[in-house]
C-alpha cells in the first residue's frame, strides 16, 4: 500500500511544491477538500481505510493503463 500511497501523492502533488515548506509533493488542502466534497458531500469527510486502499489501487491501475496506452500510441 505504501508504494500506491506514494504514487498517488506524486500524481496529485501541488504545482511548485518544491518552492514552499514543507517541501513535500503533496496535494493542496483546497484540492483535497474539493475531492471530499465531490465524493462524500462534505469537505471535511475522511475515507475509511478500506476506501482509501481501494482508491489507491484504482489510481495505480489507472496510471498504469494510461502509460500503456501512451506507449501503444507512440509505437
Amino acid at each position: 500500500m505504501i508504494p500506491d500511497l506514494l504514487g498517488a501523492a506524486w500524481a496529485f502533488r501541488r504545482r511548485g511544491w518544491y518552492r514552499r515548506p514543507p517541501f513535500l509533493p503533496l496535494p493542496s488542502r483546497r484540492y483535497l477538500r474539493w475531492r471530499m466534497e465531490t465524493a462524500y458531500g462534505d469537505p471535511d469527510a475522511a475515507p475509511s481505510p478500506r476506501e482509501l486502499r481501494e482508491f489507491l489501487r484504482w489510481a495505480r491501475r489507472a496510471r498504469q493503463d494510461s502509460r500503456s496506452r501512451d506507449r501503444r500510441d507512440d509505437g
